[in-house]
């Protein structure tokens, strides 16, 4: 009998073991890479990219780590293809699917990854909704790791916007076992069910802080985004008004911890989410978190084709 096919669409969709693992196939991966030794364990393997928000990251992370894996890419975006038209949604999901063995969308709401991954018939990778950012948390986590070791116990302070970035950590708060602290503007605040594993707000994994101050206090990691994610434009001056007190700045670095991580998953406005102090600052790992989105992305595309290897 087939198994099934094994999609990554939210967090909550791998088991800690899993996290266990993909944490140490990526820094086995990115090892190998920064000895310019050959990992081509996904060669004659092709990725399909489906972009229907634009990228910078997303595309060269997914891209470059596909090469680097000894596969190859296909990019497509809603501009020059199907998806973006009159066709169905399933109907372009049985069709890709067909011709590659992989696939990575970055889109609008998760119903359409989810419809789309429910008609695949090869494993589909979020490279982004409005609901979740899975990817980017996973880099986040292993990067934390590289620099601090097991992220088990540990706080981390989320500051700002209760978007994709906040439901994704929390979800990872509830599996891995760390304290997340959540600070939102009221009227932005993490939507209970998108945040929770099983999606009816159980398993809460955060807590909830009016003062981004008391968030920061004792914090092993704080972490923001952007005050405006895409698609979100139109709000942008009511934003500005409402998040000028949860601007990341070295009064709450130093209510962390003395050796407390700043982390954004980018593109950043120095002056409005973070302070250029901080995001240029000696704590924060911004540059390495970006770069490890890659390393991450290689270990989870292997594990989708391959599962676990030796």
């Amino acid at each position: 009998m087939t198994a099934p096919i094994k999609h990554y669409l939210q967090f909550a969709d791998f088991t800690a073991d899993e996290y266990a693992y993909l944490f140490q196939r990526a820094a086995l991966i990115k090892r190998k890479f920064k000895a310019y030794e050959k990992h081509h364990t996904l060669s004659d393997r092709t990725l399909a990219m489906v972009f229907e928000k634009a990228s910078t990251r997303t595309r060269v992370s997914f891209e470059a780590g596909m090469y680097q894996l000894g596969g190859s890419v296909v990019n497509l975006t809603s501009g020059d293809s199907q998806l973006g038209r009159s066709e169905p949604i399933e109907d372009t999901a049985r069709v890709i699917s067909r011709m590659v063995d992989l696939v990575m969308i970055r889109t609008f709401e998760q119903a359409r990854i989810d419809q789309f991954a429910a008609h695949s018939r090869v494993p589909v990778i979020n490279g982004l909704t409005n609901e979740y950012h899975p990817c980017q948390i996973l880099a986040d986590i292993f990067t934390y790791i590289e620099h601090r070791g097991p992220i088990q116990g540990r706080v981390v302070a989320w500051i700002g916007d209760g978007n994709n970035m906040a439901n994704t950590w929390a979800q990872a708060a509830a599996l891995l076992g760390f304290e997340l602290r959540v600070s939102t503007p009221r009227g932005y605040e993490v939507d209970t069910n998108l945040a929770a594993l099983d999606g009816n707000g159980g398993n809460k994994g955060w807590q909830n802080f009016a003062d981004p101050m008391r968030a920061c206090e004792g914090a092993d990691l704080v972490t923001t985004d952007v005050w405006t994610s895409m698609g979100y434009e139109a709000e942008n001056e009511a934003r500005k008004k409402a998040f000028a007190d949860w601007c990341v700045d070295a009064e709450m670095m130093v209510a962390a911890k003395p050796d407390a991580l700043f982390m954004h998953c980018l593109p950043a406005h120095r002056g409005e989410e973070v302070t250029a102090e901080i995001i240029d600052g000696p704590q924060s790992v911004v540059w390495d978190e970006a770069e490890n989105r890659m390393h991450v992305q290689k270990a989870l595309m292997e594990y989708l084709l391959l599962g676990r290897l030796a």
